[in-house]
């Protein structure tokens, strides 16, 4: 097979454990066990947040094939204040619409962006190697990241208060201790069988057979679903495009094929031909048969050992929930880690962690299920269902919410801390959810204010006005020894204000997302999901909110 990208090899170096002695007693904060998706954005999250960590893989390169080709914006947006967003962006294909077909008719196309004034699209498509690479790179260009490749673990044991870790390498093993062990070590997860932890789900015997091919097309860069195409009756198609024109084919086969033949390339070319026609022109890259499976870890929480990505939870690929639910993970755990170790909050704001991101798994679960179901529906009338709700959506809208090609990826929302704050508010946008981000007066993006820790969003009619607002003093509220962002958005900048940043929202967009009638302050996570909201708001309220938050009540 034809291959566009170059795997890249990254070096092994001798840990110091080995050859200094002295090495061998430290104690790091953070190790991390893998070093996909998952491993190397919670690194890059630490490390802003002034945390040393180790990474340990057992391999020297990225993960092959394509994999988790759709980068969802939450997943953007999380890269984007990790500082590796834009290489993503320059190199993977944007997009926003998608395209249904039943049969040979196309019966109705959808947009992910009715809204302007967001930075991140809906979805870049790239290819899960560039991504790794990009993350990588990202750690590589830290100090306070110590990357490890060909350091495999092969042992675990834990203390009260570290775990200690024995690490194989070409050298010999060693022993690395950490207070905490994050294992994001894929679906098989050795970290998880090492704690003889259960990983329970439901398994789907349907076969799909997945071909990365490089082709100049003028395909444009949209998702196009088929459900019993002429070219693969009774069965479904997803057709999307990726960096470097490798254009990616998903069909769906059903249960009895042999994978083995399915994967000949002479296979491959029958079913492309079959598609676009005789004359197409291209080259293989990677081509894939598999199942999967919808399972998750009970608790994602073990002591001082934590669970994150695959090796918590796994969903079938409909929907992108994969990747981008791991990415999310990391973003959700870093700042947590990060206050517990610095002695800022107790263990249980680690339980936080588990509550919500295992929460957000049984939704991904919930949905990917439900996605499946529809795709390759096991009865009758399961079947006659699903062509019904299809033949109607071409003229029906109200059929179109029936279909369901692969829910896609959203930003979690989080429940279980949002008892803070009137609940009175016009806002579509609620507590527990991601902050939006908007455009505001001067080409900035509110998204970049925030900082990497709680911030404080005010809406004022002048900035002169937060001067007599109770909540003036939470500009000097902190949490340790990190300050609180003190934002506000006002019409007029008439003064300015100590301790404060001020913008101005001319368009209105931002004060429409917020439901911010003046007086109104929003409290923002690190994670920049939103925490508490209140349209008049002291600096009590606020240090009672940040209290709540950093011990982890539920």
């Amino acid at each position: 097979m034809a291959g566009s990208y170059q795997y890249p090899k990254f070096e092994y170096e001798p840990p110091p454990e080995l050859a200094v002695p002295s090495c061998a007693g430290r104690l790091w904060p953070v190790a991390i066990v893998g070093a996909g998706l998952c491993g190397p954005t919670l690194a890059l999250d630490l490390a802003r947040r002034g945390i040393d960590v180790v990474v340990l893989d057992e391999d020297d390169t990225v993960s092959f094939g394509s994999r988790s080709v759709c980068q969802a914006k939450r997943s953007l947006e999380i890269f984007d204040r990790l500082g590796v967003a834009a290489p993503i962006i320059a190199k993977g294909i944007t997009w926003d619409t998608g395209h249904i077909f039943f049969g040979s008719e196309k019966v109705y196309s959808f947009n992910l962006a009715p809204e302007r004034h967001f930075k991140m699209p809906p979805f870049i498509n790239l290819q899960q190697y560039y991504v790794e690479q990009f993350l990588i790179e990202g750690c590589q260009r830290s100090e306070r990241i110590d990357l490890r490749f060909r350091n495999k673990v092969t042992g675990l044991r834990q203390g009260n208060d570290h775990v200690a870790l024995q690490v194989e390498t070409p050298d010999g093993e060693y022993e690395l201790r950490a207070q905490y062990v994050v294992a994001c070590d894929g679906v098989r997860s050795p970290i998880r069988q090492m704690l003889g932890l259960p990983f329970k789900g439901e398994v789907f015997n349907d076969q799909f057979l997945i071909a990365d091919i490089r082709t100049r097309t003028d395909l444009p860069a949209e998702r196009h679903f088929w459900f019993d195409p002429p070219f693969h009756r009774g069965w479904s198609v997803l057709v999307h495009r990726q960096a470097d024109d490798v254009m990616r084919v998903d069909w769906q086969l059903g249960r009895d094929l042999d994978p083995a033949e399915e994967t000949q390339p002479q296979r491959i070319d029958q079913r492309l031909k079959a598609m676009f026609g005789s004359d197409l022109d291209y080259d293989l890259e990677w081509a894939s048969m598999y199942t999967f499976t919808c399972r998750s870890m009970e608790r994602y929480v073990h002591g001082r050992v934590i669970f994150a990505g695959d090796s918590a939870h796994v969903v079938s690929p409909f929907g992108a929930r994969g990747g981008n639910s791991a990415v999310q993970d990391a973003d959700n755990l870093g700042w947590k880690l990060a206050l517990v170790l610095e002695g800022v909050a107790g263990s249980g704001l680690l339980e936080t962690y588990h509550r919500e991101r295992h929460a957000a798994a049984q939704e991904n679960i919930r949905q990917s299920t439900r996605s499946t179901d529809f795709i390759t529906p096991k009865f009758a009338a399961s079947r006659l269902f699903r062509d019904g709700a299809l033949a109607l959506a071409r003229d029906f809208p109200f059929a179109r919410t029936m279909v369901n090609s692969g829910r896609l990826s959203t930003a979690s929302q989080y429940l279980a801390q949002s008892s803070v704050g009137d609940s009175e508010w016009s806002s579509s946008v609620g507590v527990g959810a991601a902050a939006p981000d908007g455009r505001l007066d001067g080409a900035l993006w509110l998204g970049d204010l925030f900082g990497d820790w709680f911030a404080v969003l005010a809406f004022v009619d002048k900035a002169s006005d937060l001067l007599a607002m109770p909540f003036f003093g939470a500009c000097r509220v902190k949490i340790g020894s990190h300050a609180i962002c003190a934002l506000g958005v006002a019409r007029d900048h008439d003064s300015a204000v100590p301790g404060w940043t001020l913008v101005r929202d001319s368009s209105g967009v931002v004060t429409q997302r917020y439901d911010g009638r003046p007086g109104t302050v929003w409290l923002v996570r690190p994670d920049r999901h939103l925490a508490a909201r209140w349209r008049h708001a002291s600096t009590g309220d606020i240090e009672n909110a940040l209290a709540h938050f950093t011990r982890g009540a539920p």
